[in-house]
């Protein structure tokens, strides 16, 4: 979380039309944050001057910006960068994302339109927002994809994440995945394990996966796995405390394979394991269900 003065923070929910932040605003009022949705970004200076001239009326806040704001994109950024010129209270900046087949299948159930393209395809609006919104993303300290969650899943989430208990706490997230479905839009660290032999071409261990020991024991016996390993660790044992101290709250870190089911799924396994020793880790193995046929 944030380290702002001793009481207060503020949170910005902002990123792509239809990706949740509904459901987040929703998910901090329960968590007792005073709760503002469309605040146009040039108020944003004026209600942080508010913020510090009030005592104890206004000390957890979030606020929701978008598209609604009218000149969002030419109004923001310039908003930020007079914010982070006082030293009082930092934003926060919560980016919630998702692939665009979601976002458009979203908008085919909703049967709404874009804002960017009420005349138009979804997806032209989609793409449209997604180019804007790329410097704002640059600046987030938290980035959700909510491509896979459920409503109720992105609410446990930021529940778990925000909460009194839990908010100053700093967690890592380790997947797995395969190039051939998509590069992980919101991985913060990704490393390309196809150079390691594939368990994929040996027959008895083609069908099973990095979470079967055989394939695991094979993928790691390799000099190159151990050698990947060994240069690796030290990278997070140097990277990840500097990520800590930054004031990032969720590191995420990646390893892609050809298929996701064999050598990036084992080195996420080996990595979950390893770092759950420094930090609160999850493992998450997006493409093992995507089995060839």
């Amino acid at each position: 979380m944030p380290q702002t003065d001793e009481s207060k923070e503020l949170i910005i929910i902002t990123g792509m039309s239809g990706a949740g932040k509904s459901v987040a605003v929703r998910s901090f009022e329960d968590l007792g944050y005073y709760c503002i949705d469309n605040l146009p970004p040039a108020l944003l200076p004026t209600f942080i001057r508010l913020m510090q001239d009030s005592n104890k009326e206004i000390t957890h806040t979030v606020v929701v910006m978008d598209l609604r704001g009218g000149d969002f994109f030419s109004t923001l950024m310039d908003a930020l960068d007079e914010i982070e010129r006082e030293d009082e209270i930092k934003p926060y900046i919560l980016f919630l994302d998702a692939d665009n087949e979601t976002l458009v299948r979203r908008y085919k159930e909703t049967r709404r339109a874009h804002p960017l393209a009420s005349k138009s395809l979804p997806l032209d609006g989609i793409k449209k927002e997604r180019e804007l919104l790329a410097d704002i993303k640059g600046r987030a300290k938290q980035i959700y994809n909510t491509s896979i969650m459920k409503p109720k899943e992105l609410r446990n989430l930021l529940l778990e994440q925000f909460s009194s208990e839990t908010k100053n706490t700093f967690s890592i997230n380790v997947m797995s995945f395969g190039f051939k479905h998509g590069m992980p839009i919101d991985a913060d660290l990704v490393f390309d394990v196809r150079f390691l032999p594939n368990p994929y071409y040996i027959e008895d261990l083609r069908p099973k996966t990095g979470l079967d020991d055989e394939v695991s024991s094979y993928v790691l016996k390799q000099q190159d796995a151990k050698a990947l390993i060994e240069k690796l660790t030290d990278l997070f044992e140097f990277m990840v405390p500097r990520y800590k101290d930054e004031g990032k709250s969720q590191l995420v870190i990646a390893f892609g394979c050809t298929g996701g089911q064999h050598r990036s799924v084992t080195l996420a396994e080996y990595f979950g394991h390893e770092l759950a020793k420094i930090a609160s880790t999850v493992v998450f193995h997006r493409d093992l269900a995507k089995k060839e046929g």
